[in-house]
């Protein structure tokens, strides 16, 4: 296996931790964005799959996340994320010159894609979206609402049917157990709004996929979100019995398979125009 490589950024609210991972000769780079409270460290599989794939995978923990700086689990602006996420993006093609870029984002980080997308679609060879939140996400609303922030961390049980998954986020140190910050609770409303009134993409192939028995972001609720973000050049597939992280769910080899059959298609084009 290739070790990952750190690196640090200078993000909108200092030091970001980042690490990539490469094939000998890659013929493409992947940006991979992680979801709320966990880190970039917890895809060591997909990279390892990605890496097989002929990718330079990037991935860089969010401001308040994992390694890099700022007050835990702390987000203010949504935006701002999407401009570090573009730090890193400008970093991968500065040192793979040429190679088209895929985005693959899960859950927050999956919001974080699409408004990437949104911004910086035409750049991108093809964006992966994997349990969203997109739309309505009942959570933001009932978050909201309270006088305050419960202090109920994510039931590890909803992550993945495979119960070491579980063990092993409740076991992580760099995973953030504990309550949600008002300021990103209503940060993420704000960036779900504005996803929904940028409307659809149609410079970049989008890929959704979701878990069936998503308890933790719900099916339906991204729906509702898709239905105006979808372009052309989107498609969807969901998997039955599934939970939330399909990449690490029992049937994780098969999600991954479809994630690289979906980029090769996209990047045969690009490759032939090259030659």
């Amino acid at each position: 296996m290739i070790d990952a490589v750190a690196f640090t950024l200078d993000g909108h609210i200092g030091a970001l931790a980042a690490r990539k991972r490469e094939a000998d000769s890659p013929r493409y780079v992947a940006l991979v964005c992680h979801g709320y409270g966990e880190h970039s460290g917890r895809y060591e599989y997909v990279a390892t799959r990605l890496v097989a794939d002929g990718a330079a995978v990037y991935a860089v923990d969010h401001a308040g996340h994992g390694l890099s700086d700022g007050e835990r689990v702390l987000i203010d602006d949504f935006e701002k994320v999407v401009d570090d996420v573009h730090l890193l993006d400008l970093t991968a093609r500065r040192e793979h010159p040429g190679l088209p870029v895929v985005l693959i984002g899960h859950s927050m980080g999956g919001m974080i894609a699409a408004r990437y997308a949104q911004r910086y679609g035409s750049e991108l060879a093809a964006v992966v979206l994997s349990g969203p939140v997109l739309g309505h996400w009942a959570t933001v609303d009932s978050l909201l609402a309270a006088d305050e922030m419960p202090d109920t961390p994510i039931d590890p049980s909803t992550l993945s049917r495979d119960p070491e998954v579980g063990r092993a986020y409740v076991a992580d140190p760099l995973v953030w157990h504990g309550p949600f910050e008002r300021a990103t609770v209503q940060a993420l409303k704000i960036c779900l709004d504005t996803i929904t009134a940028a409307g659809s993409v149609d410079s970049v192939p989008v890929l959704w996929l979701h878990g069936e028995d998503d308890r933790l972001v719900p099916l339906d609720s991204t729906a509702t979100g898709w239905s105006s973000f979808a372009g052309r050049s989107s498609s969807s597939k969901f998997y039955p019995g599934a939970r939330h992280e399909i990449f690490n769910e029992t049937d994780r080899d098969e999600v991954l398979d479809d994630v690289v059959d979906f980029v090769g298609a996209h990047l045969r084009p690009l490759e032939t125009l090259e030659d």
